[in-house]
């Protein structure tokens, strides 16, 4: 079988919501030190390969609002799809107190295969799919760990991520507040955006509305949590819209 970089769902779908999932998988393609970074599988399954449980989420956001959706089938340390090709962290050698064998002695001919097989294809089609309609709302879904090695616990159950562009987040952010039983972090467990990232380059450089969601990963382990996810966040999102200049 033919490996492929990313997944689409719902591709014919007409709507103007489109849904991202930039660390949807912790594939390591065969061609990438024959299928393996040299770690152990129960590091593959941590937060430092993929986003636990966001594909689910995505899925279910992307039904919910009867939109198309993109899905990365690499793991952040083949390649990370969220950072710019001039971010010194696009491949990671040390990562939440774990060293990447695999990535240890990547020389610049690596770092090329893996941008040409894996990051570029992926930007490409995510690309092509914001070009569709000029009225596209990019939605990008992210999880994260509650807590890093050696740090305190974090807080929020849900954070909305921006920089400069606020139009959707910050209606977001005060819909989500308006809900009793979460936390919600602004710009928490991360601050904003990185230049180069995936909002930066298919987002904010088109002046399209934008966020990203970040759900705590604990929150959203099984498929009924992350279903329930998907059609919480749908109305909230489709009422925030209603609130941009």
């Amino acid at each position: 079988m033919t490996y492929e970089p990313y997944q689409i769902i719902g591709e014919n779908r007409d709507s103007k919501w489109l849904i991202t999932c930039d660390h949807a998988a912790n594939t390591v393609p065969d061609f990438v030190n024959g299928g393996s970074l040299g770690l152990p599988p129960q590091d593959m399954t941590r937060h430092i390969a993929y986003d636990p449980g966001a594909a689910g989420v995505t899925r279910a956001l992307a039904d919910a609002l009867d939109a198309p959706a993109i899905l990365s089938n690499f793991s952040r340390l083949v390649i990370d799809p969220n950072r710019g090709e001039d971010d010194p962290t696009l491949l990671m050698k040390l990562y939440d107190g774990t060293i990447i064998p695999g990535n240890r002695h990547a020389d610049h001919a690596e770092l090329q295969q893996r941008l040409i097989r894996c990051h570029r294809p992926y930007h490409t089609a995510l690309e092509q799919l914001a070009a569709r309609r000029p009225d596209t709302v990019i939605v990008s879904i992210h999880s994260y760990t509650r807590q890093l090695r050696g740090r305190p616990p974090r807080p929020w159950h849900v954070g909305i991520l921006y920089a400069a562009d606020t139009r959707l987040s910050r209606p977001l952010i005060d819909l989500l507040r308006d809900e009793p039983d979460l936390c919600v972090g602004e710009n928490e467990p991360y601050g904003g955006h990185l230049p180069g990232d995936s909002i930066a380059r298919h987002a904010i450089a088109h002046q399209r509305h934008n966020t990203l969601i970040e759900l705590r990963n604990d929150l959203i382990e099984t498929q009924d949590q992350q279903q329930v996810w998907g059609a919480r966040l749908a109305p909230l999102l489709a009422q925030a819209l209603t609130h941009t200049a």
